[in-house]
């Protein structure tokens, strides 16, 4: 015999969430609450946060056009958005996920095509954008994917 949710077509069926999203979830939150932690004292000139940059890279951050300072906050509010809405397991995760991928694209255009401080452009800082470009395409992969198959609605 048939359930009556079994005869739902799949985008009317609330599906469970599993374990897994959680814990992606969880982990993004804390992940992209360091981006916005670090958007913030940056653009507040937290003197704390200041005080650990060079006078190169204060001037290279001082010389930012108002429109990137609003394409970062779109990159680092957005991804924040994307995990508290993949926890609460709406479908508008992937679009926020997706402006905030928008967001990290004009910025690290923007880097790429500036010169920058050498603390700003050697392997470690390489390495961690490699990082941040990894987790943010994951996160819209999995968001994409948890959509398709009816746990995000």
């Amino acid at each position: 015999m048939v359930s009556v949710e079994e005869r739902q077509p799949l985008e009317e069926r609330r599906l469970g969430a599993p374990w897994h999203l959680w814990v992606v979830g969880v982990i993004s939150l804390l992940w992209n609450s360091f981006g916005c932690l670090d958007y913030i004292r940056t653009v507040t000139r937290d003197p704390v946060a200041m005080a650990q940059l060079t006078p190169d890279t204060l001037a290279y951050l001082d010389a930012m056009p108002a429109w990137l300072t609003g394409f970062w906050a779109l990159g680092v509010w957005g991804s924040l958005a994307g995990s508290l809405l993949l926890i609460a397991r709406s479908r508008h995760a992937v679009p926020a996920f997706g402006l905030s991928l928008l967001g990290l694209a004009v910025s690290q255009g923007y880097q790429m095509m500036t010169e920058r401080p050498p603390e700003m452009s050697g392997t470690a800082m390489a390495i961690f954008t490699g990082l941040i470009w990894g987790v943010l395409l994951l996160l819209l992969w999995y968001a994409s994917s948890m959509k398709r198959t009816g746990v995000l609605h």
